[in-house]
């Protein structure tokens, strides 16, 4: 009874099954299969992937404290002191041990020796990198040479150096929309030029390029009085300001005066300029001749030193200041000879 039940029972629940199967798979799309292998093999290790981090932020944390260091040392500290703070840290370190030392021993003198020679080739390496940056820096804010002037003839040792600026001092350059660039010159400039030029040897010292200041003197100078110009390339350029250095002149600075409207301000040598009035196209001025007298004065007279006879002038106008002192001489040697005049008399 129960075989016969089952037999017929069978087919049907069969039959059913394969319908529930079919109807379950065709609501749900089937998914790729993958292996458990590839699944593995593509994630990284937590172990390695952590040791890598670690790694590169502390190679980050080393740059970045190198960089501050050295920052630091450029700024606070000269090549030459650094150079000679470092000196012992970059001798080489011999750290040997006996032919009988443990490998352990060998091992700990070698990491010793490249943990000291690290830090002295880091260290010679920047010193070698900032001398050549500062080298290159020096180009362009040291003079071109050391002498900018050759050597005085001997003959000619006694001879004062009348050095001038040139722009608001000979000259003065105006530009404008309808007409550009004109250049005027000073009242007197000829006559200056060409009278001092018995007296000193005239040079031009100007902050501007040389492919500007040549024509200008070109055809400022038809008479050849000046013997020497110089241009920027001969300033030393320090604070953004092109300063003259009269110590690079290769001229004795005590026969060293500089005249210019901005001497104080352009120059290195305080104590070597005459600083004079700065002309912007007033019709009227004289500043020029003014002060032909006073270095006419100079010249022949030739003091041991011209820096004294400057700082007696300072704060005042040395053109008018010499005339007054003039003045006041000459009414002195009169009282003197009515004095001698009256003595002989009785």
């Amino acid at each position: 009874m129960h075989q016969i039940v089952r037999s017929r029972l069978l087919p049907f629940i069969s039959r059913s099954r394969r319908t529930f199967c079919s109807s379950v798979s065709a609501k749900f799309p089937k998914e790729p299969i993958v292996a458990s292998e590839s699944l593995v093999n593509d994630q990284p290790p937590p172990t390695q992937k952590k040791s890598w981090n670690f790694l590169k932020f502390g190679l980050v944390g080393a740059l970045t404290a190198a960089s501050a260091t050295a920052g630091y040392a450029t700024y606070a500290y000269s090549l030459e002191e650094v150079d000679s703070k470092t000196k012992a840290l970059r001798e080489p370190v011999n750290y040997t041990v006996g032919d009988d030392a443990s490998a352990f021993d060998k091992f700990q003198a070698l990491l010793y020796s490249a943990a000291m020679t690290v830090p002295a080739k880091t260290i010679e390496l920047y010193l070698d990198l900032r001398r050549s940056i500062e080298e290159q820096v020096r180009g362009f804010t040291e003079p071109d040479a050391e002498k900018l002037l050759p050597d005085l003839h001997p003959q000619e040792q006694h001879v004062f150096t009348l050095v001038l600026d040139l722009n608001e001092t000979l000259i003065y350059s105006d530009w404008k929309r309808d007409r550009g660039w004109r250049t005027f010159k000073r009242p007197g400039v000829d006559e200056f030029l060409e009278h001092m030029a018995q007296f000193y040897e005239i040079v031009v010292y100007s902050d501007q390029l040389n492919m500007y200041v040549d024509p200008i003197i070109e055809r400022l100078d038809k008479k050849g009085c000046i013997r020497f110009k110089l241009s920027r390339s001969a300033t030393r350029y320090q604070d953004g300001v092109h300063y003259r250095d009269l110590s690079k002149l290769n001229r004795d600075p005590a026969r060293v005066l500089y005249v210019s409207g901005h001497a104080l301000e352009s120059s290195l040598q305080p104590e070597n300029c005459v600083s004079i009035k700065a002309w912007k196209l007033e019709p009227d001025d004289t500043v020029l001749l003014d002060l032909i007298p006073f270095l006419e004065y100079v010249a022949r007279n030739r003091p041991t030193d011209i820096r004294p006879v400057l700082a007696s002038y300072q704060g005042r106008d040395i053109a008018s200041e010499f005339i007054q002192r003039s003045k006041e001489h000459q009414r002195r040697m009169q009282e003197k000879q009515k004095q001698h005049g009256h003595f002989w008399r009785r």
